[in-house]
Order: structure tokens, then C-alpha cells, then sequence
């Protein structure tokens, strides 16, 4: 079996912090390496764990994810999943600002919900997981 695909989590959120590493610590495909509550934290835990994926929220105290997207993609450059309320389908500016600084996909930040809801987010978000990361070691 190939190692744990390295996962950074940048989220200001304990709560959802929480929500997220439990979802991707399901998977033995997936590894959290690091986490982190604001994008300034985030450089400090990349430049240490060097992961293959990093997922950050768009919205933080400090440096916010688009401002962070910018400075990973010219420090570390390396895929980024923002996991954020502000990018769903109609936050077209949020999500052509993040693109256009790097960012590769989006995925709404997860919430508490039934057991199915939290399976469905589970599968889907490992999923975005896997694709950024073989784009990486393909």
C-alpha cells in the first residue's frame, strides 16, 4: 500500500477544525500531518510537514485563505482545497479570486447532520482528497 497521502488543516473554527480531522483521520489513504487556525500558523506547519494537500478555510483572523493561497502557491506550491461556507456555486467572485491565486477545488465546510450527511461529506471530501493529490504524484 502506497504511504498516507500528508494533509494540512487550516481552519479557524475548533469546531470545524474537529469535524474535518475526523472526517480524514477515517481514511488510512489520508493522514492529518498538521493543523493550523489562521494562514500565518499554516506557512509555519507547511514549511514543516510538507504535505500533499492542504485544505484552508477562506475566512480567518490574521491572513485570510485567499491571501494565504497566494503565499503557498509562491513559498510551497502544492494543491489547496478551500473548505469554506463562502464558496458555494453562487460565490462566483470567492471562488474565481481563490482559483486565480491557486486554489484547485472547493468544498462547502462541513457542519453537524445525521450520520448519512456526515458519510456523504466523509467520502466526498476524501475523494477531492485523493484527485488533488494524484495530480501531484502523477
Amino acid at each position: 500500500m502506497a504511504a498516507p497521502i500528508k494533509v494540512v488543516l487550516v481552519e479557524d473554527s475548533a469546531v470545524a477544525l474537529q469535524i474535518m480531522q475526523r472526517l480524514i483521520d477515517s481514511s488510512p489513504e489520508v493522514d492529518v500531518v498538521g493543523t493550523a487556525q489562521d494562514g500565518e500558523q499554516g506557512l509555519n506547519v507547511i514549511a514543516n510537514t510538507m504535505p500533499d494537500v492542504i485544505c484552508t478555510d477562506l475566512q480567518m483572523p490574521k491572513m485570510d485563505g485567499l491571501e494565504f493561497t497566494k503565499k503557498v502557491m509562491s513559498d510551497f506550491p502544492r494543491p489547496i482545497l478551500v473548505v469554506s461556507n463562502a464558496v458555494h456555486p453562487g460565490d462566483v467572485d470567492n471562488i474565481f479570486n481563490l482559483m486565480s491565486a491557486g486554489a484547485l477545488d472547493f468544498f462547502p465546510k462541513p457542519t453537524s447532520g445525521t450520520a448519512m450527511d456526515y458519510e456523504k461529506l466523509q467520502g466526498a471530501l476524501i475523494t477531492k482528497i485523493k484527485v488533488l493529490a494524484s495530480k501531484v504524484k502523477s
